[in-house]
């Protein structure tokens, strides 16, 4: 089985404009267009069999929409024959109700939020986000953050394992999960401060940029326990990911289990 655990999706309207909009901001060429049906199909042809999808909110009035988004993919999609999407939620750090928001959003079923520091506006150390991910915790919500370089703001970083130890020393996460194997472009700098933390990390977009045997000695200094597959689909190719982690003759079947699907299991409660 394979669970891809970092993937993005609009709905469709949106979608129209927000894919092309994006890929010219960021440079990237997206691999479908960012649909629910673009990427059940990139699913089948990849062979990856649930997909977690990570919406972001983007300023604090856009709650209500996208969790009603969100609500929608899990209601249709959770349990369906074929590829299955499971949806996370997202909150932003400047909204005065993320408590409540945070409690619906448990209540709701979901099992986790997507932060995105970059986008937001505000740097991860933030006691706001400090706030969100005591709070998520308390609830037993997954957190999972963009961490590192992102070309949407080329010129700040707003995720760096710098920034990640000092959360960790103020806060205890249950679920951490920092995308792009900790800090995406900055691979030395992740394996050097954050490999044994208390976190998760996930491969999305990285497992397609770093070395094979960067790759391998992450794994193992951080424990394959602790390393979720994922792809950031529509911006990579859920198939060439796949294939990369599968052709890694250094990390063992069983080690790829976990990665491919044990531990996402675990996160999800599946």
């Amino acid at each position: 089985m394979i669970i891809d655990f970092h993937t993005h999706i609009f709905p469709d309207k949106i979608a129209a404009k927000a894919i092309p909009n994006l890929a010219s901001v960021i440079h990237l060429k997206p691999s479908m267009n960012g649909t629910i049906d673009g990427l059940k199909d990139s699913m089948r042809c990849s062979g990856v069999d649930l997909s977690v999808v990570l919406p972001i909110v983007t300023n604090p009035h856009q709650f209500d929409s996208i969790l009603k988004f969100a609500v929608h993919i899990n209601e249709t999609c959770a349990e369906a024959s074929g590829p299955r999407l499971i949806s996370f939620a997202s909150v932003h750090p400047l909204s005065d109700d993320y408590k409540v928001q945070l409690q619906l959003i448990k209540r709701e079923g979901f099992k986790g939020i997507k932060i995105h520091p970059n986008y937001q506006g505000l740097h991860f150390d933030h006691i706001r986000y400090m706030h969100i991910i005591d709070k998520a915790s308390e609830l037993g919500l997954s957190v999972l953050t963009h961490a590192g370089y992102d070309p949407y703001t080329p010129d700040e970083e707003f995720c760096t394992p710098g920034m990640i130890l000092k959360v960790l020393g103020e806060v205890a996460p249950l679920k951490l999960i920092l995308a792009h194997m900790g800090s995406n472009q900055h691979y030395e700098e992740a394996e050097e401060k954050l490999c044994g933390k208390p976190v998760y990390l996930d491969t999305s977009y990285s497992i397609m940029h770093m070395s094979r045997e960067q790759f391998e000695r992450m794994v193992h200094l951080h424990g394959a326990d602790r390393i979720l597959f994922g792809t950031d689909a529509p911006w990579t190719y859920q198939k060439v990911c796949a294939e990369r982690l599968q052709s890694y003759t250094g990390i063992s079947p069983e080690e790829k289990e976990l990665i491919f699907c044990k531990n996402a299991k675990m996160l999800l409660g599946l």
